[in-house]
């Protein structure tokens, strides 16, 4: 049964596409545009109503959600694609996609400047948490607009607002501080241990419930040893999150040496080839250090 909300979908990658997936099985009526039209396609046997122009995929509706690659290309569907204009005054327009905080910002502005409503709200969780619905939904914007969104959140995950505009921004880039940094101490570990003589997964068997365990141990750490890094967030959008935090570092006047270490060995790990690999694919980059020495 339908609940009455309409909701545009554009971006139809990893992750929006079984967000869109879960917002139509949840009984929303939605539309979905991506550029390349036949990643959008499989929504089709959702009920999901496919659209060739991205304008045409938020007409009428109460709600659009942005899964688009990076802040430039939000603001090109945007302003440039007609979205913007084409959305009904008074409408919602959620960007889930992971851009810099200031750039959230300047959005909401020439949206707020349009009578159209603007949620910063990326996600963290992955396509897993995509899937499952248990994304953590990081919400920046007015207190009103989060609460009108909850309905169209529930099907996703659980969202928490966490100030005004941007700052949704700026928690997912905390979010990716933290999960780059973890990472990439999770493989210098692991290829330490194993350099010694250990056995890798014993290793992570053996630390796990103490105080370095964690939730990149468990999932990364088992890709590791299983050398196992098939992409579900890669290394090239890590990189852009790492180089996004030290932008809005620097934007703000704070030193950030962990951040700036490590997303230099993430470029470096792009830049000999690994940028398609999974996020825990910074292990062979480091792996790739050890062997030459």
């Amino acid at each position: 049964m339908s609940t009455g909300m309409k909701i545009a979908v554009l971006g139809t990658g990893m992750m929006g596409l079984p967000m869109a997936r879960r917002l139509a099985q949840a009984g929303h009526e939605v539309h979905a545009w991506n550029r390349t039209r036949a990643k959008a396609e499989p929504l089709a046997a959702d009920g999901v109503t496919i659209h060739d122009q991205a304008a045409d995929a938020v007409c009428g509706v109460d709600f659009a959600v942005s899964l688009l690659e990076n802040g430039a290309i939000v603001g090109e569907v945007l302003f440039k694609l007609g979205v913007a204009a084409a959305m009904p005054k008074g409408s919602l327009f959620i960007d889930m996609a992971s851009i810099q905080p200031r750039e959230a910002r300047e959005h909401a502005d020439r949206l707020l400047a349009l009578g159209v409503q603007h949620l910063d709200a990326p996600v963290s969780g992955g396509t897993l948490g995509a899937e499952a619905g248990t994304l953590a939904i990081m919400a920046g914007g007015e207190a009103a607009d989060f609460a009108r969104a909850l309905p169209l959140f529930a099907a996703l995950g659980r969202a928490t607002h966490v100030g005004p505009h941007g700052t949704g921004q700026l928690t997912k880039l905390a979010n990716q501080m933290i999960v780059g940094i973890t990472i990439g101490a999770v493989a210098e570990a692991l290829l330490l241990a194993e350099r010694g003589g250990a056995d890798p997964a014993k290793v992570r068997e053996a630390i796990s419930g103490g105080f370095a365990d964690s939730r990149i141990l468990q999932v990364h750490g088992q890709r590791m040893v299983q050398h196992d890094f098939a992409p579900r967030g890669r290394m090239t959008v890590q990189l852009k999150d790492m180089r996004n935090a030290m932008a809005t570092a620097g934007e703000i006047g704070f030193d950030a040496p962990i951040t700036a270490l490590l997303g230099q060995l993430y470029a470096d790990g792009v830049e000999h080839g690994l940028g398609d690999l999974d996020q825990a694919g910074l292990f062979v980059e480091l792996q790739r250090r050890n062997t030459s020495n």
